[in-house]
């Protein structure tokens, strides 16, 4: 019998999609323009501009590398994995030993009376069934913890990103994986995976070093 391993998979990727609104932005762009009489030359490059600004306040992560190098990702994930491989080798030494019995009874049983068979049969099935409970509870309680870990992940990526949107001034975080992503492309630039992690790294750090003091 085993147990799903249930580790944090790259599936995760897709919750890293976070957009940085500044709210003071948005109150100065609702707020009614006064009305300054232009050329018609001048609102064109002005509307160009405004759509090269408004692209540079977008920028994109590159996932795959963000949760390859992010530590606390990796310590999450061998921690999860741990347990699980623990949980599912008692299992195993449980439905082994179970299969013991079991031969034991088959090698024996002709031999005891009615009453003595029916009386190991129903013990049998009851230590059958204990171990499927416990298998099925085992692996509930992996789901359920990945579950809470992907949301604590999910919940530090996103308050770093407003953070760092709110000092760089960009207005959206985009996220981008090979194969499984809606950028088909982006230029480098734009790409602020390195810095993002590192500093999710540095604060990871800082709350390891708090913890053993």
């Amino acid at each position: 019998m085993k147990v799903r391993n249930y580790v944090i998979g790259l599936s995760m990727v897709s919750l890293l999609m976070s957009g940085c609104q500044n709210d003071k932005n948005n109150q100065a762009n609702n707020a009614p323009a006064a009305s300054v009489p232009q050329q018609a030359g001048s609102d064109t490059t002005a509307a160009a501009n405004d759509g090269l600004l408004a692209a540079e306040k977008v920028v994109y992560i590159n996932t795959d590398t963000l949760l390859t190098n992010y530590q606390y990702f990796k310590d999450v994930s061998a921690r999860l994995k741990t347990k699980a491989q623990k949980t599912e080798q008692n299992l195993r030494s449980q439905a082994e030993s179970f299969q013991k019995e079991v031969a034991k009874y088959q090698q024996t049983g002709a031999s005891m009376t009615a009453e003595q068979q029916a009386s190991t049969e129903q013990k049998l099935a009851q230590k059958q069934q204990q171990i499927q409970e416990r298998s099925q509870k085992a692996g509930n309680d992996i789901a359920t913890e990945e579950s809470e870990e992907m949301k604590k992940l999910y919940d530090r990526v996103e308050t770093y990103l407003k953070k760092f949107c709110e000092e760089k001034g960009y207005k959206m975080v985009l996220s981008y994986a090979r194969g499984n992503s809606a950028i088909l492309y982006g230029v480098s630039s734009l790409d602020v995976t390195t810095e993002v992690l590192t500093g999710l790294n540095q604060e990871y750090e800082q709350e390891k070093s708090k913890a053993k003091k």
